[in-house]
């Protein structure tokens, strides 16, 4: 088999399994498969370590557990200001589940965020909550006047900008994953030895989880200002 078609069959998003509902089923693509293993992972850590928490005496999985919760909310905190602090529970979910993602090549399994399915997806309920955000913070005249300001003229790039933005958190985190992936195959698929394992370190590591924090980043930073214009 040549590199390209290596790369091809790699790349494909094939049906592991269908749910035999309706005439044909549903069809349960891979990347789709591997999201529920993840969502299923975060679940089973969050059972493990929120049992069984104590006031004082606290074991240490508990302690393991608000030290976490609190860097992660601090960190989000940090990027939305006060005005979001409300969503910072679920940045810090798709933090866990984009960082859990991009580093599932480790695991013999290939990165959901590698299908433009699951990084649109994403994009467009991050971007929905940014706008759901900006109602709450000016209701919704205040929440429409802000598409012509500081002028009416710039109107219709205020309103370009809705659409753009989850095009670029998509094709952002979609790039940079699959630009990953397909670099780790090409080296899997011409050498065995070490090359591989160091460059996982950085592609399947680094960058999966840099990646995670760019698109929470950005997500956060969008938030922070649909808050802060209804702020006096």
């Amino acid at each position: 088999m040549s590199l390209s078609e290596f790369l091809q069959e790699e790349l494909l998003d094939v049906t592991v399994f269908t749910i035999p509902i309706g005439k044909n089923g549903i069809p349960i693509s891979e990347s789709t498969a591997v999201s529920w293993i993840v969502m299923a992972v975060i679940i089973l850590l969050c059972i493990i370590l929120g049992s069984k928490l104590r006031v004082d005496h606290i074991s240490k999985r508990q302690a393991a557990a608000e030290f976490i919760v609190t860097k992660l909310e601090s960190l989000i905190s940090g990027i939305v200001g006060e005005g979001g602090k409300s969503y910072v529970p679920y940045l810090v979910t798709v933090l866990l589940f984009l960082g859990l993602s991009n580093i599932m090549g480790v695991f013999g399994f290939k990165p959901p965020t590698k299908s433009l399915v699951v990084t649109a997806s994403l994009a467009v309920m991050s971007i929905v909550l940014v706008e759901v955000a900006g109602i709450r913070a000016r209701g919704v005249k205040g929440w429409l006047h802000a598409f012509i300001e500081p002028m009416p003229i710039v109107a219709p790039f205020n309103i370009l900008d809705v659409f753009t933005r989850p095009l670029s958190l998509c094709m952002r985190l979609f790039g940079n994953v699959l630009g990953a992936f397909v670099i780790m195959e090409i080296l899997n698929h011409v050498t065995k030895v070490l090359i591989p394992t160091i460059a996982g370190l950085y592609f399947d590591f680094f960058d999966g989880i840099l990646q995670a924090y760019v698109f929470v980043c950005l997500t956060g930073m969008y938030i922070k200002e649909a808050t802060e214009i209804g702020e006096p």
